[in-house]
């Protein structure tokens, strides 16, 4: 994929989902301005530079299908934010120095990416010496598919209970995800403007499967975590989930639950590795 920073400002379909709706790239970061219809204003425009695209996996299909018992999700738009179906896949490390993560639709084509972001040296060297990951800061960019940033999350160092903001890359606050409880069940409140929107509710106590919920309690999505194989899981770091969003939601919600797989993720697997 290409970076960010190899995209000419430009008129480009919404990342944020929003049906024929262009909006404005400056090169750097996505802004306020959008533009109704499907195709850029008159005047001269230079396209993206189309990512390489690999051949899908059948490994994330049988993913999807096998063991998260996902099937008949429907056809989705080709983003981030359009897809009924998020699988996520942690790049496997014998020794994880840093979070990456690839984002694939439900057919396995990759359609984003997540890395993690603003590691120093000594964060780097203290995360191969010691166990304090946990208890250290963790800011990780949401990028698409043409590797251009869509949301942000940080998590502020920890001693209990985690707190994962969400932003937009131009700084402006989504919301929280927030850690409600430390010991049974592990449940999530998803807050946006001084509001609880919904809640992410762990089905069991080692936190493999998750409901999402709206703020009347209705499920809207759910994450499931697939077993990455015995090999990966005794020698390296690799966790594997599938998002399954039910129907379109709006936003905030939208991009809380598009950042719950990888705040469930980044919350929980930094305290314990074990085969949950």
């Amino acid at each position: 994929m290409t970076t960010h920073s190899n995209t000419p400002a430009g008129w480009y379909p919404d990342p944020h989902g929003a049906a024929q709706t262009l909006r404005y790239w400056d090169g750097a970061q996505w802004t306020e301005h959008t533009h109704a219809g499907q195709q850029a204003p008159a005047g001269p425009q230079v396209p993206p530079q189309t990512p390489a695209q690999a051949a899908p996996d059948a490994r994330v299909q049988r993913q999807v299908q096998e063991q998260a018992g996902v099937a008949g999700a429907g056809t989705g738009g080709g983003s981030l934010f359009s897809e009924p179906v998020l699988v996520v896949n942690q790049k496997a490390k014998l020794i994880e120095l840093t979070n990456e993560y690839k984002v694939f639709d439900q057919n396995g084509n990759q359609i984003g990416a997540v890395t993690e972001v603003g590691q120093s040296a000594l964060k780097k060297i203290l995360r191969f010496v010691s166990s304090l990951d946990q208890f250290m800061t963790h800011k990780l960019e949401i990028r698409d598919g043409y590797g251009r940033p869509v949301l942000v999350l940080t998590r502020p160092a920890k001693i209990f209970k985690s707190r994962v903001i969400v932003s937009r890359p131009d700084g402006s606050q989504v919301g929280e995800i927030v850690q409600q409880n430390v010991f049974g069940k592990i449940n999530f409140a998803m807050n946006a403007g001084g509001q609880q929107v919904g809640a992410i509710k762990a089905e069991n106590w080692r936190a493999w499967n998750f409901a999402i919920v709206d703020h009347a309690g209705s499920e809207v999505a759910r994450i499931t975590k697939t077993w990455e194989g015995l090999a990966k899981t005794m020698f390296t770091t690799a966790d594997n989930y599938v998002l399954q969003i039910h129907y379109q939601l709006p936003d905030p919600l939208l991009s809380l639950v598009v950042a719950t797989a990888l705040t469930v993720d980044t919350a929980l697997k930094q305290d314990s590795r074990g085969l949950g």
